[in-house]
């Protein structure tokens, strides 16, 4: 429904990725990146693109095949652990989360266990009862596998359930696993997160509206190209 330049929708769960949506991790994970690149002799530039919204091993896998994926996460989850230089939680993050009822939502994201409770800690984010790490799954984003465990972990329906993503591997993992998207354009442009449902500038521009009877709603201001 859209009404007053706002569009509203109903959900049943919210989904969020971590980095880029809930927090800036931006400076960590690029400076990490491509001290490994460097290490391995690889292209700095070329990593760091392969990272963003994917899950490290997988990146590992495609930069060095030759080399075993799981010594080699090791080594760049230790170089992020030790990285929060920079990392600030997001604008109208702290509200959005607030606003939410209790058991509404949960965090899918592409960083092991280990990495997204240190960002989380850091952030002072508290880590949510739903939680989906790379660890958990054996197919990262854009695979539909995270955020259909994420829906299922809520007992949501995926097509009851939002996604809110900042990266095009995040924004295709949730529509291919049904769910509708919501894209916030803190990481990347927004010519390449046209797939997504809907796009905002970021989650100060949303706001949670519960209804009497414990239903929820999202009420966006969307993010139109300038003229």
């Amino acid at each position: 429904m859209i009404e007053g330049g706002y569009l509203e929708i109903s959900a049943r769960a919210v989904l969020f990725d971590m980095d880029g949506v809930l927090m800036s991790s931006l400076g960590s994970v690029e400076r990490s990146w491509r001290s490994y690149a460097k290490a391995r002799s690889l292209d700095p530039e070329l990593a760091v693109k392969l990272a963003h919204g994917r899950r490290a091993i997988e990146t590992v896998q495609a930069l060095r095949p030759d080399l075993d994926a799981k010594a080699e996460l090791q080594i760049i989850e230790d170089l992020e652990v030790g990285d929060n230089e920079g990392i600030v939680v997001l604008p109208g993050v702290r509200k959005i989360l607030a606003e939410l009822p209790p058991g509404s939502w949960g965090i899918v994201t592409s960083a092991t266990e280990r990495l997204a409770r240190s960002r989380l800690a850091y952030a002072g984010i508290a880590i949510p009862k739903y939680f989906v790490t790379a660890d958990m799954v054996a197919n990262g984003k854009p695979h539909p596998e995270p955020y259909r465990t994420g829906a299922a972990m809520l007992g949501a329906p995926v097509e009851q359930s939002i996604v809110i993503e900042d990266a095009p591997a995040g924004v295709a993992s949730g529509k291919a696993a049904g769910c509708r998207v919501l894209a916030v354009l803190t990481t990347h442009p927004a010519d390449t997160l046209t797939s997504a449902d809907w796009r905002v500038a970021t989650l100060e521009d949303v706001q949670i509206v519960t209804g009497t009877d414990g239903s929820f709603g999202l009420r966006m201001h969307l993010w139109q190209p300038p003229v």
